[in-house]
């Protein structure tokens, strides 16, 4: 298990914390910006933070690990590796979260739904009911990094590496904005 700071130092090392004005894929800014793809380039730190997650769930008998593209693939397949299950993903079809590529889960199948980061929880919302609409159990939610400090409840055994109350604001009440700091950039992948 890796304790807060060995997570925290594993984050900052990689340039994965960042400081200044963003704007998060769910459209709240914040002064705060994880881009878990920086320090999912480095193979020794993916693994330490998934083997963190798969050992929560070790005992859960899971038979798929599912995460959302793009932030939750990576995740997915070292976790999924870690655990001896495969690994899928979820995608956006015209604004709408689907498998695809082939993937599907059967009725009974234990799954593990996995994320870089979630703030709303939103992405992860939507592959829990992906998955259930299979007639497959969510067993459970493990994130590297939950941004909402705790509050986010999908329901079911949630695990996260690194819990952080990052503040983050609406657009019109955002106090950066409001201070003529910029424009909030969005460093992620999603316009």
């Amino acid at each position: 298990m890796l304790t807060k700071e060995e997570a925290t130092q594993i984050f900052l090392a990689s340039g994965a914390l960042m400081e200044g004005h963003f704007k998060l894929t769910s459209g709240r800014h914040s002064n705060q910006y994880m881009q878990c793809a920086q320090v999912l380039q480095y193979p020794q730190y993916t693994e330490k933070l998934a083997a963190h997650i798969a050992e929560k769930y070790a005992s859960e008998k899971i038979d798929w690990v599912i995460g959302p593209a793009m932030g939750g693939i990576i995740v997915s397949y070292e976790v999924a590796r870690q655990l001896k299950v495969p690994s899928i993903f979820c995608e956006r079809q015209d604004g709408k979260m689907e498998l695809r590529r082939g993937f599907k889960l059967e009725a009974g199948d234990k799954v593990l739904v996995v994320e870089d980061v979630v703030t709303t929880g939103g992405s992860v919302v939507e592959v829990m009911e992906i998955v259930r609409q299979s007639g497959a159990i969510v067993v459970g939610v493990a994130v590297l990094v939950d941004r909402s400090g705790g509050k986010v409840d999908f329901g079911v055994k949630t695990e996260a590496v690194l819990t952080m109350d990052i503040e983050s604001w609406e657009g019109s009440d955002c106090p950066l904005c409001k201070a003529g700091q910029g424009e909030a950039i969005k460093p992620g992948s999603r316009s």
